[in-house]
């Protein structure tokens, strides 16, 4: 992403959870302002079992429900419902593949992998998924490249994510 849109921070995934966290906030972010998510992210992670990805799988219906309705976090049932289907899913491809990252890495290529996450994860977007394949590590194509092959204009500048 090109400097000037003010691209969120990379990160170095070391764990399930690490990527679980960034595709979070991917979902949260969808329709949502940025600065909402980020002033209630610390009670997010306090919710999500910082982004433990087995503990979050595990979350049983009740558990659920109730995070569902918790001030801390952005209110939204079916967000939080897929943040925890999503995290069952990294963990099974996580084994499957021997490590997330292998999993992204076995499509072949940036578009290819965009189908699969869209097939597989819920709530996420070709934007979400430009977003989480940017800030995990992974190649994605020039922002601006990638905004007019869609058809769309690249956001102007805003704050630093």
């Amino acid at each position: 992403m090109a400097q000037e849109h003010h691209a969120p921070a990379q990160m170095k995934p070391k764990r399930p959870g690490d990527y679980l966290e960034v595709m979070s906030k991917a979902i949260f972010q969808a329709g949502i302002s940025w600065k909402v998510v980020e002033n209630k992210w610390a009670g997010t992670r306090e919710v999500f079992h910082d982004f433990d990805a087995l503990a979050v799988a595990s979350m049983p219906e009740a558990e659920i429900a109730e995070a569902a309705q918790d001030r801390r976090i952005i209110r939204n049932r079916k967000k939080v419902e897929a943040i925890v289907d999503n995290a069952r899913r990294i963990v099974e491809l996580d084994e499957e593949h021997k490590g997330f990252r292998n999993y992204l890495r076995s499509h072949g290529g940036f578009e290819a992998t965009v189908k699969d996450l869209r097939k597989r994860f819920r709530f996420m977007g070709e934007m979400g998924c430009f977003y989480f394949l940017y800030v995990v590590g992974e190649a994605v194509p020039e922002y601006e490249d990638w905004c007019r092959s869609r058809g769309r204009e690249p956001m102007a500048a805003s704050p630093a994510r």
